[in-house]
């Protein structure tokens, strides 16, 4: 089984619209068993808190089936558990960098280095703007996610 953790900031708008958007395409190409997908935030706060209403609508505009998850921090138990760690963007990725150990350092890939037809490397925050940025990041996951399992599943 392969397991993918999607990581952003604070864990409540796009590592939980990433996780969404993979679980139903990796159940839609038929691999969702193969797959366990989490989501954590490198600041994460405490107490956790639910997911952002606004990525909950956008990914219900789109058909996905959204639940409200609590957030939750990395964990140095993520590193050793998961086979990828993808974070949304540079900012992210410098802070897992810092935490991650050595020996796990190759699980770190920014998720947007999937999409190669992309022409941005990162999956901007969308909690202080509108609700087209939620979309944007539906979109960006969607391209990247799409690219990610067919790469890791056929």
């Amino acid at each position: 089984m392969t397991k993918l953790l999607f990581v952003c900031t604070a864990n409540i708008c796009r590592s939980p619209m990433a996780l969404v958007v993979a679980q139903k395409m990796a159940r839609d190409l038929g691999v969702g068993r193969k797959l366990q997908i989490d989501s954590a935030g490198t600041h994460a706060p405490s107490p956790a808190q639910r997911t952002d209403p606004r990525a909950i609508a956008a990914l219900e505009r789109r058909g996905y089936s959204a639940k409200r998850q609590r957030s939750s921090r990395i964990a140095s138990s993520h590193f050793t558990d998961a086979d990828l760690v993808l974070a949304m963007d540079n900012q992210n990725m410098a802070a897992l960098q810092k935490i991650c150990p050595a020996e796990h350092a190759h699980k770190l890939r920014l998720l947007l280095s999937f999409a190669s037809e992309c022409d941005r490397t990162e999956v901007p925050d969308p909690y202080h703007s509108n609700a087209q940025a939620f979309d944007l990041v539906l979109d960006l996951c969607e391209a990247a996610i799409g690219a990610l399992l067919r790469h890791y599943t056929l």
